[in-house]
C-alpha cells in the first residue's frame, strides 16, 4: 500500500483523546464514574461523569466537554466555543461544564459552561464562548472543590433548588437552601426578589428596575401611608406625623406604588419567626 494511501490520525484527535484521558484518569483515581460519549456524534460533550461520595455513587451527574491543544489559550486564561450548542448547554436536563487540558502545563482547566450561558442570558446576552480563568485548576488537590461545586449545581436543578437557582442567576446572587426567598412581578413586568437569611434582622430587597443592588430592609424602615398603615407594626423609623400623611410608600429610600409595598409587608409577616429575637426596635 502506497504512504499517501494510508489513513492518517490528525494530530488535533490525539490531542482531544489525550485531553480526555488525563480527565478521565484524574476522576476515576478518586472513584468517580466516568463514561466517555461516542465521537461519531458532535452534540458538545465529551463524558458523562457521575460522581461518588466516599466511595458511593450519587445521583449527581454532569456532562463534559473537553477540549486539549495551546489553541484554547487566551489572556485570561482558556476559551471554548459554544457554536451551536447554546440551547442545549444552557437549558438541558443535565449541566455541561467545559474542560481543557493544556499539554505544556499538563494542567485541565475548568468552568461550568451551563451557567455561564444562563446567566448571560438572563442579560439578554449569552456568551459566544466559555470563559476558563487560568487559576480554575483541576488536579488532585482542588478536585474536591470542583466536585462540591458541581454537585451543588447539580442539586440546583432539583425542585425548590431548581426555582432557587433560577432565580439566583437572575438576579447575580446566590441563595442558600435555608434562605426564605419571596418572588413577585409588578404590574410594569419589573421583578422583585425578598431575601430572608435565616437569623438576620434584615431582609434584602432586589428589584430588577434598580439592576438587583441588595438593599437590606426591615419593617420598621416601611413607611405605608395614612390608612394602610393602621394597626399594622410597620414604619417605626419614622415620625408618627410622616406615618399618617405621607401619601406615597417608601422602603430604604426607595419609592414603592402600593402593591409593592402591600407584597413587602406580605412578604415581613410571612417570615417574622426568621428574624424573631434578633430585631432591635428602633
Amino acid at each position: 500500500m502506497r504512504e499517501r494511501d494510508m489513513t492518517v490520525i490528525p494530530s488535533g484527535r490525539r490531542m482531544e483523546q489525550a485531553a480526555v484521558n488525563a480527565l478521565r484518569t484524574l476522576l476515576q483515581s478518586h472513584d468517580h464514574v466516568v463514561e466517555e460519549i461516542s465521537g461519531q456524534n458532535d452534540y458538545g460533550e465529551d463524558l458523562y461523569v457521575t460522581f461518588a461520595d466516599a466511595g458511593r455513587v450519587t445521583n449527581d451527574v454532569i456532562k463534559v466537554q473537553v477540549k486539549g491543544g495551546v489553541s484554547w489559550r487566551r489572556s485570561y486564561g482558556y476559551a471554548v466555543p459554544v457554536r451551536q450548542h447554546s440551547e442545549t448547554w444552557a437549558n438541558g436536563n443535565v449541566p455541561v461544564f467545559c474542560v481543557v487540558f493544556d499539554p505544556d502545563t499538563e494542567q485541565l482547566y475548568w468552568a461550568n459552561a451551563t451557567k455561564q450561558l444562563r446567566v448571560g442570558g438572563q442579560k439578554g446576552r449569552r456568551p459566544r464562548t466559555i470563559r476558563l480563568s487560568g487559576t480554575s485548576v483541576l488536579d488532585a488537590s482542588t478536585l474536591a472543590d470542583f466536585v462540591n461545586e458541581a454537585r451543588a449545581y447539580v442539586g440546583g436543578y432539583r425542585g425548590r433548588n431548581a426555582v432557587l437557582s433560577h432565580l439566583g442567576e437572575m438576579a447575580g446572587v446566590v441563595f442558600d437552601r435555608s434562605d426564605h426567598v419571596l418572588h413577585w412581578v409588578n404590574e410594569f413586568d419589573e421583578q422583585l426578589i425578598f431575601w430572608q437569611r435565616p437569623g438576620e434582622s434584615h431582609a434584602t430587597l432586589l428589584h430588577s428596575d434598580l439592576d438587583w443592588d441588595p438593599i437590606p430592609i426591615t419593617p420598621s424602615g416601611l413607611l405605608l401611608p395614612g390608612a394602610w398603615a393602621q394597626g399594622l407594626d410597620f414604619g417605626r423609623d419614622f415620625p408618627e406625623e410622616l406615618r399618617r400623611s405621607s401619601p406615597i410608600p417608601v422602603i430604604s429610600g426607595v419609592i414603592l406604588n402600593m402593591p409593592e409595598a402591600l407584597w413587602l409587608a406580605s412578604c415581613f409577616s410571612t417570615t417574622e419567626r426568621f428574624r424573631r429575637g434578633v430585631e432591635v426596635p428602633r
